[in-house]
């Protein structure tokens, strides 16, 4: 994968089942539309109302293309309203990051 889009989530802490919620959905949908999920990370300690989610893309286009699969599939839609009808995200960012050959998936010695 040549980029990867990096999603930065700031939700409202006292929702975290129902953000849960919203990333588990994703994890059916974002491989039906074309996207490589990394995954969706909650806070476990510290910083309790950042979260992340991190999908692969082969380009910036196909990008654009994954994202108009989103736009017209149901449960995705169904999934963007849950979050706007429970409002637990109060904010989010994306990054587009490309990887450092050699960096990523080192396993330990």
């Amino acid at each position: 994968m040549a980029i990867t889009c990096f999603i930065r989530y700031q939700i409202d802490p006292f929702q975290r089942d129902a953000f849960d919620e919203y990333a588990r959905n994703w994890g059916r949908i974002i491989p039906r539309c074309g996207g490589h999920l990394v995954g969706y990370f909650l806070p476990h300690e510290g910083t309790n109302d950042i979260a992340w989610g991190l999908i692969a893309l082969d380009s910036l286009a196909a990008y654009e293309a994954y994202r108009a699969r989103l736009r017209a599939d149901p449960e995705a839609r169904d999934n963007f309203r849950l979050a706007q009808t429970k409002r637990f995200i109060l904010r989010e960012e994306r990054t587009f990051t490309e990887v450092v050959d050699g960096t990523f998936g080192v396993a330990p010695l």
